[in-house]
Order: C-alpha cells, then structure tokens, then sequence
C-alpha cells in the first residue's frame, strides 16, 4: 500500500513537472513571436505597444508562478558591514574578539588584525589596517625593519578601521587616543587633538560600533561611529597616528605584528 502510494505520488509529481516545462516553452515561444512580429523597426508604436504589454503578462505570470526568473547565486556572508565601503565575503575573525573583518574596505586590502587591551585584560576594540597593494609592492621581499618604516610613513595609504568589542563613552574613547597622540607630536598642531574630538558625535560607543581613520600623507579622513565624515590636515597629527598603530610602542602590539606579517601577502 505504502509503495503504491508513494508510486502514485511520483506520478503526479512528474506529470505537474510535464506541463510547467510545457507552459515554459510555450510562453517563451508565444514572447519570441511577438517580439519577432511586433518589435520590428517596420512596425508603427501603436503595435509595438501591445508587444511590450504582452510580454511583461507573460514573463509576470511565469514569474510569480516559479516557473521562469532570474538566477540568482547565494554566497555566505560572513557579518553584514553596517558601514563604510566595505565587501564582508570571506572575512577575517580577529582572534581574540572574534569580530570579523572584511577584505576590503575604502578599496584597500586587509593586512592584518588585533585587538586593543587596556589593563591587561579588558578587550576594548578590535583593529584593522587595510593598505593598498600596489603602494605597498615595493616592500614585498623586504625585511620587516624596512615594512615597519614604509608602515610609520603616513605617505603610505590606508585605512585604520577600529569595531568596538564593548561598549564605551565617546569621551573615554577620544580621551585615550589624544593621550596616545599628544607625546608622539612633539608640540606641533596640537589643535588638531581638540578637532578630533569634535568629529564624534555625543553619543555613547555601543557594542559593534566602527570607526574608519583613512590616512594619505597629511591628510586623515575620519568616519564616526554615526557614519559622519570629516577632515583634519596636519602632517605631525598623521605621523603620530602611524606611530600609535606601527611603532615599537603601539597600542596593539599584535595588530602591528599582523600586519607586518601581512604585508608580503598582499
């Protein structure tokens, strides 16, 4: 009984599959000779009208009965970027946060990641360094001396991208940078730090929030948290900012050591 049951369903399960095929090839059939007949450059637009009408009846109804549609190809998604010009397919998870970091951000490819701790313990942010490529070709094959200079050169290119791995207040989040700042710009355009603050917007840090620092020489191009853009010029202001992130004293020690292994790689 199961068996001829299971036969029956079978049946009417190939019989259903014969005639969509068969209402596929018959509504493409009926498209073409419309198309072929009312779509000629002979014809007047009173008949190309009804052409184009029916043409979208038919490809509607085959579409809304699954019949025909566009192909579509599904690829798993890392994380969704809430953010900035960024493509998340096959992101890296920085290790000890475990937030992911896309490929490419503001057309620039991820050298490496690491995590920002204060106290010794409390993970405060997770940290990107996006160089680009060909800018950074020359260095391929060089010591990781000569990367680490080309890295505190703010001539090179690229675009810091911090995600917070807990919540913080914007102040504190400002505050701790500035301190890092001020003594690694020897006094010049010590303004810029007052500048800086300004950029972010009142609000507190969340969980998840992400900030993009986009240097070019003496120019830093800065997105909030809120996705606001803004500008400082200064030259002292990017040096040190290099220097926070690459140098011997960096705040993340293997965020800096990432992306020097990274480097080669690009």
């Amino acid at each position: 009984m199961l068996a001829s049951t299971s036969r029956q369903s079978l049946h009417r399960g190939m019989t259903l599959a014969y005639r969509r095929l068969h209402s596929v090839h018959s509504s493409r059939a009926a498209i073409n000779t419309i198309l072929n007949n009312g779509g000629s450059s002979s014809s007047s637009s009173s008949s190309a009208s009804p052409a184009l009408y029916a043409v979208v009846f038919f490809t509607s109804a085959a579409v809304a009965l699954n019949i025909v549609g566009p192909t579509t190809t599904t690829t798993k998604m890392e994380a969704i970027p809430s953010s900035g010009d960024v493509i998340m397919l096959g992101a890296t998870k920085e290790k000890s946060t475990g937030i992911h970091f896309p490929k490419q951000c503001n057309g620039f490819m991820l050298a490496g990641t690491g995590v920002r701790v204060k106290y010794g313990f409390v993970k405060v942010y997770a940290v990107g360094t996006y160089l680009d490529p060909l800018a950074m070709s020359v260095m391929k094959g060089q010591s990781k001396e000569d990367i680490q200079r080309a890295l505190l050169n703010p001539m090179y290119p690229r675009t810091i991208r911090i995600v917070m791995a807990r919540g913080l207040s914007i102040e504190k989040f400002t505050d701790a940078l500035n301190e890092s700042l001020k003594p690694r710009m020897n006094g010049e355009d010590l303004q810029t730090l007052d500048e800086f603050k300004k950029l972010n917007p009142a609000a507190d840090l969340v969980q998840g929030a992400e900030m993009e620092l986009t240097i070019r020489g003496d120019t830093l191009l800065y997105k909030n948290a809120l996705g606001g853009v803004g500008i400082i010029r200064s030259a002292a202001f990017c040096k040190a900012l290099c220097d926070v992130y690459y140098g011997d004293k960096a705040v993340s020690a293997g965020h800096r050591d990432s992306v020097l292994e990274g480097v080669p790689k690009l």
